[in-house]
């Protein structure tokens, strides 16, 4: 029996510049951008800036607590049977790292929710 040869496959090319697809326009996508959802305020959009409120809103009542916490246990504090010297020591210098720290959470916190955020709307 004859042996056949395996037809031969196409080359594939793929395209790396706009130009190379000719005068054609570039196709459109499927689903129209979110940026477009958001700019027109459809529900999706609404839906969109409302998941990013709500995730801020979520770090900004977190980061409250925290602090409501740390201010709500002063008065407690400064009722202990302590040198009057080490309370204010404490509340001098250990309240304030506290603070910062949670202050550089949040921040970090709103800063990534808005990272997410622009990249689901840039996909």
């Amino acid at each position: 029996m004859p042996e056949h040869p395996e037809p031969r496959r196409p080359r594939r090319e793929t395209v790396t510049h706009a130009s190379a697809l000719g005068d054609r326009p570039a196709p459109r996508p499927l689903h129209p951008p979110a940026r477009s959802e958001i700019d027109e305020q459809t529900t999706l959009g609404h839906t969109y800036v409302r998941s990013l409120m709500r995730s801020q809103l979520r770090a900004a009542l977190t980061a409250l607590g925290a602090l409501a916490l740390l201010v709500g246990t002063l008065p407690l504090l400064l009722a202990l049977p302590a040198p009057e010297a080490l309370v204010w020591a404490a509340l001098g210098a250990g309240v304030y790292p506290v603070v910062w720290a949670v202050a550089h959470w949040y921040v970090r916190r709103a800063e990534r929710n808005e990272r997410d955020f622009t990249g689901l709307v840039e996909r």
